[in-house]
């Protein structure tokens, strides 16, 4: 009995409070927009209910193990996610043009996803052993572990993820100590490459013109941000639609249950990339600026929890978990409401899908692990 007392107290004591009550608003946010989407409790409703069970579940096992013990696992979780996208590359299995899954026999696995926890676990774990005065050749081994999945996850091709990938690595790359002087190039560079982009979008957006480096529908998405009217029933549908629900919700929205774009089928893929366009439009701007918060009183308890993490390893890695969540919100958003172009990124917490809320458990768990552990005094 004592044993079972020990363990439960154990479980209570390993969650963040604070964390956890702004993971529960969202998540029954998540569903309560989940129901209005699918316009009832389908089967769709019922199973992201499951899917909040498991990545809960996670969450808890990942928050009751110490730090210490989950930097143990960065390098065979790094090295095991490499191995399967490997078998991705030779074995996968294709849909809609790209390969992406691998089937195991028993069940489809997506190793793309591995790597969003995977690559800042390892990053993390690097720089904790590298702790101390860091060199250029620190920083290069670093940015190798960052492109090698990067690479491999373009190739299938999905660029949403690899640049996610990518931009979590950087985030863990810059919180070891990188230089902000060694960024300026990179931004100028950024900035005059999406000016051309604009200032010769006609000749670029050409059919005949090839960018080389990108896809046909990569591409075709950039342009489509560009001047979504060039394609409207086509690659520019997405975002159009989208933006109409956004912008009809008005002030105070429409209503929950009520919005028009949502029930007459107008907003693509409703229930995963594009659920801000429902939630925006039933609840308007007001609702769309609440939400907004408590994604911020999110992202502002993961970096806090970062800033009292006792040891460099915590740090970084509670950095890039933060990073994350606030990456996966900043695109989304963009992308929904026609800042950004159109990729596959959940909005966390709200998007339909059991890969995306397991790996947003296992972050959260590991922010509630960092949060909670503290060594012993020796």
């Amino acid at each position: 009995m004592k044993f079972v007392l020990d363990f439960v107290a154990r479980m209570f004591n390993s969650i963040d409070w604070p964390l956890m009550i702004i993971l529960m608003i969202l998540a029954a946010v998540g569903l309560l927009v989940m129901q209005s989407a699918v316009g009832g409790t389908d089967w769709r409703f019922a199973d992201q209910t499951r899917n909040f069970l498991v990545a809960l579940v996670a969450m808890w096992v990942v928050a009751m193990t110490p730090p210490h013990i989950i930097m143990k696992f960065a390098v065979p979780f790094y090295v095991l996610g490499l191995a399967l996208l490997v078998g991705v590359a030779f074995f996968g299995d294709t849909s809609k043009g790209a390969t992406r899954w691998l089937n195991l026999g028993f069940t489809r696995i997506q190793p793309s996803e591995m790597m969003k926890i995977a690559v800042p676990l390892m990053l993390a774990w690097y720089f904790q052993i590298r702790e101390g005065p860091m060199r250029l050749l620190d920083f290069l081994v670093a940015v190798l572990l960052v492109m090698v999945p990067f690479v491999l996850i373009v190739r299938q091709p999905d660029l949403g993820t690899a640049l996610l990938v990518f931009g979590v690595g950087f985030c863990v790359i810059y919180f070891a100590g990188l230089s902000f002087k060694l960024l300026v190039p990179v931004l100028i560079a950024g900035v005059v490459g999406v000016g051309a982009v604009v200032a010769y979008q006609d000749k670029l957006c050409d059919e005949d013109f090839d960018w080389v480096v990108l896809h046909d529908y990569q591409k075709h998405r950039i342009c489509t941000l560009l001047d979504p009217s060039t394609d409207p029933l086509g690659k520019g549908f997405h975002t159009i639609q989208s933006t109409i629900a956004v912008g009809s919700g008005g002030t105070y929205g429409k209503g929950y249950m009520n919005g028009t774009q949502t029930h007459l089928d107008f907003i693509p893929e409703r229930t995963t990339d594009f659920i801000f366009a429902v939630f925006a439009e039933e609840f308007g701007l007001y609702g769309g600026v609440m939400l907004l918060l408590l994604y911020a009183m999110l992202l502002a308890r993961g970096l806090t929890i970062a800033v009292r993490a006792p040891t460099h390893f915590s740090r970084l890695l509670a950095g890039a978990l933060t990073m994350i969540l606030f990456i996966y919100v900043f695109v989304n958003i963009g992308m929904v409401t026609g800042v950004l172009p159109v990729v596959g990124v959940p909005l966390p917490l709200l998007s339909y899908g059991g890969t995306a809320l397991l790996t947003m458990g296992i972050a959260c768990g590991m922010l509630m692990s960092i949060s909670r552990y503290r060594p012993r005094a020796h």
